[in-house]
């Protein structure tokens, strides 16, 4: 490994594109920077800190399919600041991997080529990532690209978990569940080793409470269930996507509305979830703070339902012996976590008040039988991790 290696992870979302900056010298990933561009912003802005220096700078081109100046203009401004020709890695977060990826890869034509293919089962979110590949690829071609894929992590699961009730043939042809986040839980994983090593080898729920939002049953660290399905539409109420729903609604929707593929796409995914039910907001803080019942009702059935999967997650692990909470909500919102808790004293999982308040890494009361913990998640620590073990093995 060159003493001068530097990698950057991609996390493209559906309103973002999150970047990680990381010192790969030493052989190992460490962060030394990140940056974002928010794509609801109108004219794109590139925010990023390197150290303790903060920068905002102007990108050029749009949001569009040919990403090449937006990715042009992010190097450029970043690599300002890194010795030159450092960048050698780059390193993607891809949201499916479909039946073929169960591990990270790395990106050449023919792979890039079977990632596109897998666009109708995220048609959202695997094209945003795919648009970031083909612009690196353009501009720097000589450097490594890698994937991980957040359904990698749930490939574990036992084929009972991941069987929907449909024909044969159509779940050999890939309709099942996959499970999503999968990066996020494979950094629980890990930090549950070093945290709390007495917790790890047991049976845990993960808790990866953001905009979008899903749970997972760990079993020593290994993924044995997960709250989203063949989608990340599926699971518990999201900020704007409805998680579970009656395919029936659907048949209705679209028969009352004569809704097209593309606008029940939009409908699922941006109006529904907390917004839907508030008609206020999607955000748990605006809806914490606002006193109208629709607001009350909304955070209610969140919290309802993140107990009810807990439960249901309980029976696939045969018991269950800690909840962690993790992502924006999780980490940062005591409320939500008392709220989930109350649900959950038949279990036996009773919170420390205190300690829940200041978000500790353990929330649990002394006398809970079940551990409550707070990890924060680093999906673009995983990516990083990931991408050098393929350089390794190269």
């Amino acid at each position: 490994m060159d003493a001068d290696t530097v990698c950057l992870t991609f996390n493209a979302g559906s309103s973002t594109l999150k970047i990680g900056i990381f010192d790969a010298g030493t052989g190992a990933a460490r962060p030394i920077g990140k940056g974002k561009i928010d794509f609801d912003d109108g004219k794109l802005v590139l925010r990023y800190s390197l150290g303790d220096d903060r920068f905002e700078r102007p990108l050029p081109g749009g949001n569009g399919e040919r990403f090449t100046e937006v990715i042009e203009g992010t190097l450029h401004h970043l690599l300002a600041h890194l010795p030159p020709g450092s960048l050698r890695l780059a390193s993607h977060r891809v949201v499916h991997g479909g039946l073929r990826f169960h591990e990270a890869a790395a990106l050449d034509a023919r792979t890039i080529g079977e990632i596109d293919a897998m666009v109708p089962l995220a048609p959202l979110h695997q094209p945003q990532a795919l648009r970031v590949i083909r612009a690196l690829k353009e501009l720097r071609p000589q450097i490594l690209q890698t994937a991980s894929f957040d359904t990698a992590f749930h490939t574990t699961q036992d084929d009972l978990v991941r069987r929907l009730a449909i024909p044969r043939s159509l779940h050999d042809e890939g309709v099942r569940r996959y499970g999503f986040h999968g990066l996020s839980y494979k950094f629980i994983a890990s930090a549950l080793n070093r945290q709390a090593p007495e917790v790890a080898g047991g049976r845990v729920v993960a808790a990866h409470l953001g905009s979008g939002a899903s749970l997972c049953a760990l079993e020593g660290g290994i993924s044995r269930d997960c709250s989203m399905g063949f989608s990340a539409l599926d699971g518990i109420p999201m900020a704007t996507r409805p998680g579970w729903l009656d395919p029936g609604a659907l048949l209705y929707l679209m028969r009352k509305g004569k809704r097209d593929p593309g606008e029940l796409e939009d409908f699922l995914y941006h109006a529904c979830g907390l917004l839907g039910v508030s008609d206020i907001s999607g955000d748990t803080r605006v809806l914490l703070k606002d006193k109208r019942p629709e607001a009350a009702q909304a955070i209610d059935l969140y919290c309802f339902r993140i107990a009810g999967e807990i439960g249901r997650m309980a029976v696939t692990l045969g018991g269950l012996d800690a909840v962690v909470f993790t992502a924006g909500v999780g980490e940062n919102q005591p409320e939500i976590r008392r709220r989930v808790a109350a649900h959950l004293r038949w279990m036996g999982l009773h919170l420390n008040d205190s300690r829940n308040e200041a978000n500790a890494a353990v929330i649990s009361a002394g006398d809970s039988r079940i551990a409550a913990l707070v990890i924060p998640t680093d999906e673009e620590q995983v990516i990083a991790d990931e991408a050098l073990a393929i350089l390794g093995a190269g």
